[in-house]
C-alpha cells in the first residue's frame, strides 16, 4: 500500500462526512438547536439565581451566559461524537464501513480517518455556534476564535474516540438510547460545563470529585481557557492523555482477534 492509497482513503471517508454533514439538514440544525436553547432559555433563567465570582480565565465577574458558553461548545462535540458513533453502528452492519473494515487499508488508520471527519464537522458547527453566541453579545477576544481551534480539535478527537469505543460495544442501533442515559448526560452534568468545581463541591464532595476527574471537564476547561488566550496545561494534558486511551480501547475493540467485533461474529 502506497501513501497515495492512504490518502485517498482518508480523504474519501472525510468527503463522505461533511458531504453527508451538508446535505442532512436536520442534522445541523438540531445540533445547534440544542445549546442555543440552554443558552437563551436556560441561561437566562438562571442569571439572577446564579453569581460567579471572579475566577480564571475571568478577569471580572461575568454573567451566567458567559460561563456556560464553553460548556455548550463541549455539548456540541459531546453529543456529535456519540452521533458519529451511532452512524458508525449503521455503517458498520449495512453501510460504508461494512465494506472498508475488510480492505487492505488497517482498521486503526480507517477509524483514525472517520474520528477525523466527525471532529471536522464538530468544529464547523462550534464556529457556527459562536457567531451565534456573538450577535447574542456573548463576546471573547478576537484571539480566542483562533486560540479555540487546537482545544477544538483535541476535545473533538478525545469525545470521538470516547464514541468509537462506544460504538465497538453497540451491536444494534436500539442500544443507542442506553448510551444516552448512562454516558452523555451524566458526563455533561456532572462536569464544569454548568457551574464552576467550587460550586459544586459546596453542595457535594462526591460531585466534585466526580466532575474533577471527568474528562469532558477538562475538555471544557481547555476549551474555555484557550477561548481566553489562555493554556490550561492540566486540561491539556488529562484530555490528550483521554484520548489516547479512548482511541488505543478503540482499535482493540475493533480488531477482530482480540475485541467486541470477535464476540460479534467479525464486521
Amino acid at each position: 500500500m502506497k501513501l497515495l492509497h492512504y490518502w485517498r482513503a482518508m480523504w474519501g471517508i472525510i468527503w463522505r462526512e461533511l458531504w453527508r454533514f451538508v446535505t442532512q439538514r436536520e442534522r445541523f440544525i438540531s445540533a445547534l438547536v440544542r445549546p442555543l436553547v440552554w443558552l437563551f432559555v436556560f441561561a437566562a433563567g438562571f442569571r439572577a439565581a446564579l453569581g460567579l465570582a471572579i475566577t480564571p480565565p475571568y478577569e471580572t465577574y461575568i454573567l451566567y451566559e458567559v460561563y456556560i458558553t464553553p460548556g455548550l461548545i463541549g455539548m456540541i462535540q459531546l453529543f456529535n461524537g456519540m452521533q458519529s458513533s451511532l452512524s458508525m453502528v449503521y455503517d458498520r452492519e449495512m453501510g460504508s464501513m461494512r465494506i472498508l473494515m475488510v480492505c487492505p487499508l488497517p482498521r486503526w488508520f480507517l477509524l483514525l480517518s472517520k474520528l477525523l471527519a466527525g471532529t471536522g464537522v464538530s468544529v464547523l458547527q462550534v464556529y457556527v455556534f459562536l457567531a451565534i453566541a456573538w450577535f447574542y453579545d456573548i463576546q471573547a477576544p478576537w484571539q480566542g476564535y483562533l486560540w479555540i481551534l487546537p482545544a477544538l480539535l483535541l476535545s473533538g478527537l478525545m469525545l470521538g474516540a470516547l464514541g468509537l469505543l462506544l460504538s465497538s460495544f453497540i451491536k444494534q442501533l436500539e442500544n443507542f438510547a442506553g448510551v444516552m442515559n448512562f454516558v452523555i448526560f451524566p458526563m455533561f452534568f456532572m462536569s464544569t460545563a454548568l457551574y464552576p468545581l467550587w460550586k459544586i463541591k459546596e453542595s457535594s464532595a462526591l460531585l466534585h470529585n466526580l466532575a474533577q476527574y471527568n474528562p469532558f471537564s477538562q475538555a471544557v476547561e481547555l476549551i474555555r481557557f484557550a477561548l481566553y488566550g489562555q493554556f490550561n496545561s492540566h486540561a491539556f494534558i488529562y484530555t490528550l492523555v483521554a484520548f489516547i486511551v479512548f482511541m488505543a480501547a478503540a482499535i482493540v475493540g475493533y480488531n477482530p482477534s482480540k475485541g467486541m467485533m470477535t464476540r460479534k461474529g467479525g464486521a
